[in-house]
């Protein structure tokens, strides 16, 4: 049996039950504009750090912003993030069950825009990053839109699109720290004509083995573009060892649930994460990893 229709017939059986998130805003593309029109900067970049820049990331301005829970949900989901990012840290890690080939590499995509994918990453690299053995490597491989890096202050700072255009540009180099413990994010650098070429091309695979050479406890969050609206996504699939798909409750088409994993063909390891759903997941619920395809 296929993965779409091992997934379909879940979907079916209404058992495909992932976090629950109740929060009114789907994603960072929902933030607030300000006055160049790119969306709040919810981090600042400053001097220090691996490239001479630091991120320092204010959780307030997140949660004010809609990409953390409430201070009164946030027990909840914390809990639910857990249970997201353990079998990604087994597929990573290999601590606790089978290690996956380029596990380190987790792929955070969606099937269209709006669904919660920017919230989700962001949810889930603050959660890994409690971890006491896991670095956590925040990608923003969505180098379109860029959420991330605006996000944070750094959107003109060198990064993936630079290291991989320039050979000459180590990506450890770019790598920036933020004053949240075991967590660094990577911008999407300078966009050009030449964005999908770059994302599929030999050099991205090195850059990506390079990044889990440099420290074995590092495992790398790549925030991508949506599956069915560019095909930038589908290069950053071919080097992610794992994929997490996220499905807004009750607003993604089935349909476009499908035709998004049917691009992932038989990738080895995909999981999909339902958001903003309304409904109430009993505690001993454990959210649907989609069986391996065979």
């Amino acid at each position: 049996m296929s993965l779409v229709q091992k997934t379909l017939r879940r979907m079916q059986e209404k058992t495909l039950h992932m976090p629950t998130r109740t929060a009114s805003r789907s994603d960072a593309e929902t933030t607030a504009p300000t006055n160049d029109g790119e969306g709040r900067r919810l981090g600042q970049g400053t001097q220090g750090g691996v490239a001479g820049r630091s991120v320092e990331i204010s959780l307030p301005e997140l949660r004010a912003a809609g990409l953390l829970a409430p201070e009164d949900e946030e027990p909840q989901m914390a809990q639910q993030y857990r249970r997201i990012k353990r079998p990604l840290i087994v597929n990573a890690t290999g601590r606790g069950g089978a290690r996956t080939p380029n596990g380190h590499v987790i792929m955070v995509a969606s099937a269209l825009a709006g669904e919660g994918k920017t919230f989700t990453t962001i949810n889930l690299a603050l959660s890994m990053s409690r971890e006491k053995d896991v670095h956590v490597l925040l990608v923003d491989a969505d180098v379109a839109k860029a959420h991330i890096s605006r996000l944070f202050g750094v959107g003109e700072a060198t990064g993936l699109l630079d290291v991989l255009r320039d050979g000459r540009i180590a990506v450890e180099s770019a790598i920036l720290s933020t004053n949240v413990p075991n967590l660094s994010v990577l911008p999407a650098g300078t966009r050009s004509h030449e964005t999908t070429e770059l994302l599929a091309s030999a050099r991205m695979e090195e850059v990506m083995r390079t990044i889990a050479q440099h420290d074995e406890r590092r495992v790398a969050l790549v925030d991508s573009p949506p599956l069915l609206l560019t095909t930038e996504s589908h290069a950053i699939a071919q080097v992610a060892g794992q994929v997490v798909m996220v499905v807004r409750a009750a607003g993604t088409p089935q349909s476009a649930v499908l035709a998004a994993l049917s691009y992932l063909g038989d990738h080895p390891a995909v999981s999909l994460v339902l958001n903003q759903s309304t409904a109430s997941v009993p505690a001993s619920y454990y959210y649907g990893y989609p069986e391996q395809s065979s």
